[in-house]
Parts: structure tokens; sequence; C-alpha cells
């Protein structure tokens, strides 16, 4: 993902910048982590938009 938007269009995205990440699940942002912990909020995304 390059950004925000490329992020939205996508079924899970994350856009990051400034300490901070943005998770979307199908143009709707889901959640935000900080810097630290972006890979680990993007993987249990990941795991409920799999799982339910």
């Amino acid at each position: 993902m390059n950004g925000p938007g490329e992020a939205a269009e996508a079924d899970i995205g994350l856009a990051g910048g400034k300490g901070i990440g943005i998770i979307f699940r199908k143009g709707m942002e889901v959640a935000r982590a900080p810097e630290a912990g972006m890979v680990d909020a993007l993987c249990e995304e990941i795991r409920r938009f799999k799982w339910g």
C-alpha cells in the first residue's frame, strides 16, 4: 500500500505514518495502532477477516 487511498480499496490494508498505522477493511477504517504494534494489529485483522 502506498497510502490511505490505496489501503481503502483493499480487502485489508495498512497505511502508516508518523508513528501510527491505520488498518482498513473493505474501505472502512477499523483500527489504529502505534508503529511498534502495526504488524501485530494487521495480523489480528487478517485473522478476523479470514475466520470471522
